[in-house]
């Protein structure tokens, strides 16, 4: 038995400890092995598409700033002067050329240099030829098909490797525009009383669907007495490195090219336009997959991308073992026209919204879970086993493969720590 889970492939066994939800300890660790060494997303380069646009984002605990320099650099700096340690800029988006520090008005150009400071002549004259007084820069940021991610360990692998197979299933969200996916404006902020991990396991979580989305499935039924010719079915993969997906068919609408009955017949026609072109740009297979199949996918640790009745980016940190704050952003082919656009945002606002079906729901059950965490200490653990029996290939979707893809890569991480202790000992 591992430290966290315990493991038993001729058992069909597989266990999750509950003190990961609860221990202060743990999430020190996680902090240390987790947020401080993996790919964490920061955002998509349509949110600075422009030269000295910005955007405030917090990542990993840490204050950054996304800035498109004057020189065509997109650049992430932590967001503190390095003066007094100030946090340096204070709007959450904008346009500007320079950052000017509230507290003593230090002035940096976006591409994080020192360029003007009160008193000058009390500071010797070679001060700051080495940059240390210049914004401190995020040395690790890269991008896979417009979607940024920082890193905050300077030996950890490249971006693309640390993908794996998951870039299969990004290249799937990222070619369903010709000319790119954008973020549309207003990320949706909440939290929530529950540990991050559960999260992440709800969402490649097919299993709870039905019944915890009963009533959005009731309401779908009223508007399409045809509902049950397209099944909630599919597969769940480990794609490596903790990543994974569910990818399913179902029988909502999908704005890229699968109608519903509650949308015009001008919208019908459009889509049959857009999956002919899918076609030609594909093959039908996979222009089959992209209009037709749905997908949830995980990037370990904590980017979830929903690429469902709507496309959305959702990404969270926990501030305690019990609490989450989650920031959720909705992508769209930027070349959409104003009728998709709508169908799009009111199917994404229907479920995945704060206030749409699926969202509310998801948050009740993460927080019931944590509460019984936090009551029952006799019960120590929780069961990930579901598909076990039928091996790890070609599992359905309603198995829980991709869950414990997730929960391996965390104990291997989380051990690393352990290793080290006993090794300074």
């Amino acid at each position: 038995m591992n430290r966290y889970i315990h493991d038993d492939i001729d058992k069909n066994e597989f266990l999750v400890h509950r003190s990961v939800f609860t221990d202060r300890e743990i999430l020190a660790r996680e902090r240390a092995e987790i947020f401080s060494k993996c790919w964490l997303f920061i955002g998509h380069e349509s949110e600075v598409p422009e030269k000295g646009d910005f955007k405030r984002k917090k990542v990993g605990g840490r204050n950054l700033v996304l800035v498109h320099s004057q020189d065509g650099v997109i650049r992430a700096f932590f967001n503190t002067c390095p003066h007094r340690g100030a946090l340096l800029c204070r709007d959450d988006e904008g346009n500007s050329r320079v950052f000017r520090c509230f507290y003593h008005a230090w002035t940096f150009k976006n591409d994080g240099s020192l360029t003007g400071m009160p008193g000058r002549d009390g500071f010797p004259d070679d001060f700051n030829d080495d940059g240390s007084k210049d914004m401190k820069a995020v040395n690790r940021l890269e991008s896979y098909r417009g979607f940024m991610f920082v890193n905050f360990d300077d030996d950890a692998i490249s971006l693309y490797d640390y993908l794996a197979d998951a870039k299969e299933y990004l290249d799937l969200v990222a070619d369903q525009s010709e000319t790119g996916m954008e973020v549309l404006g207003g990320a949706q902020e909440y939290s929530v009383r529950a540990n991050w991990k559960l999260l992440t396991e709800n969402s490649a979580d097919l299993y709870h669907g039905l019944p915890t989305h009963k009533t959005y499935f009731d309401i779908k039924k009223q508007q399409d007495p045809d509902l049950k010719k397209v099944g909630l079915d599919g597969v769940g993969k480990s794609l490596g490195n903790g990543h994974a997906v569910v990818e399913y068919t179902a029988p909502w609408g999908r704005p890229v090219a699968q109608w519903t009955p509650i949308w015009d017949e001008d919208l019908k026609r459009d889509m049959e336009k857009m999956k002919e072109r899918l076609t030609e740009r594909f093959g039908e297979e996979r222009a089959d997959r992209i209009a037709n199949h749905n997908r949830n996918i995980i990037i370990f640790p904590n980017l979830v991308i929903n690429d469902i009745m709507a496309v959305t980016a959702r990404t969270y940190y926990p501030t305690s073992p019990g609490y989450l704050e989650a920031t959720a952003y909705a992508l769209a082919p930027k070349d959409e026209d104003l009728a998709h656009r709508m169908a799009r945002n009111n199917n994404f606002l229907e479920f995945l919204g704060p206030g749409g079906f699926a969202t509310p729901d998801d948050n009740e059950a993460l927080e019931l879970c944590q509460e019984a965490y936090n009551n029952n200490q006799e019960v120590e653990w929780n069961d990930v086993s579901r598909g076990m029996v039928r091996g790890e290939e070609n599992a359905l979707g309603t198995d829980e493969l991709q869950m414990r893809s997730f929960w391996r890569e965390f104990d291997a991480r989380m051990s690393k720590s352990f290793e080290k202790e006993v090794a300074r000992s």
